[in-house]
């Protein structure tokens, strides 16, 4: 059972995937639990067509819900000026706050050309971020190398976060450099979080933002669990031990961050 600090702080999710079928038969009770627990606003991620399309239909459902669309890596295909315009066409509601989920997977995908036509979409909806003035959520999964020059080099003018950040802390500190968000979430309270920790204690807190990414990856002590936005305050408290400050002062960090970067 997760209680809400009676008159206390907001928290939010800023990475999760309600659209996924495992939330289909009780997406309402999850989303009410997530509220009941303190999580005030949640970001729902596309990673196809469908889903986005998805996401953007649940955020105008419910109020607090907000929606990012794009192409994971993982369903990488050759996008057309087609895409590019529904994708457009989805950002002009007020709900989409971000092109995301996108980004690199070498982790999944090991043949040389797979892995440029990643680099390709990628490149292309950073382009379209741009035209579109929003900010991106990036999954980097054993891409850190490649991400971060493709950043260098094509994300000119543009903000957002290395979603369930899971490179080195030399690595985190060349994002920073940037000026892009570091997302952490579950694996950080895991016993085998390797490096995560160090990251997390060492980075400007006001470049920190907490997710879920459910229903995956749910945090100790929910971990094996399907995993759903109300547990996004362990990954905050996890967060608040590791600063050596109160969960209040995290929840308050993170949702400026999330305002900041989403503007909502």
């Amino acid at each position: 059972m997760i209680a809400k600090a009676a008159g206390s702080f907001e928290l939010v999710d800023t990475h999760t995937h309600l659209n996924d079928g495992k939330f289909a038969a009780d997406c309402d009770a999850v989303i009410e639990r997530a509220r009941a627990a303190g999580v005030t606003r949640m970001i729902n991620m596309g990673d196809t067509l469908a889903s986005s399309e998805q996401a953007v239909r649940l955020a105008e459902q419910h109020e607090g819900l907000y929606a990012g669309v794009g192409i994971h890596p993982e369903e990488a295909f050759e996008m057309t000026a087609r895409e590019d315009d529904i994708l457009a066409a989805w950002a002009k509601q007020p709900e989409v706050v971000a092109i995301g989920e996108i980004g690199l997977d070498y982790y999944w995908e090991k043949d040389p050309d797979r892995r440029r036509l990643q680099q390709r979409i990628f490149i292309r909806q950073l382009d379209l971020a741009r035209q579109l003035h929003l900010p991106v959520c990036i999954h980097d999964r054993d891409a850190h190398g490649d991400t971060l020059s493709i950043l260098k080099k094509e994300g000119q003018g543009l903000r957002g976060v290395l979603h369930c950040y899971s490179g080195s802390p030399e690595m985190a500190r060349e994002f920073l450099k940037l000026g892009w968000y570091l997302g952490v979430d579950g694996p950080l309270t895991f016993k085998n979080a390797a490096k995560l920790p160090e990251v997390v204690k060492a980075m400007p807190l006001e470049r920190l933002l907490i997710e879920t990414d459910a229903p995956y990856m749910a945090p100790v002590p929910m971990r094996g669990k399907r995993n759903e936005p109300a547990f996004v305050r362990f990954v905050a408290e996890k967060v608040a031990e590791l600063r050596g400050c109160s969960l209040a002062e995290i929840a308050q960090v993170t949702t400026r961050n999330a305002g900041d970067l989403y503007a909502f």
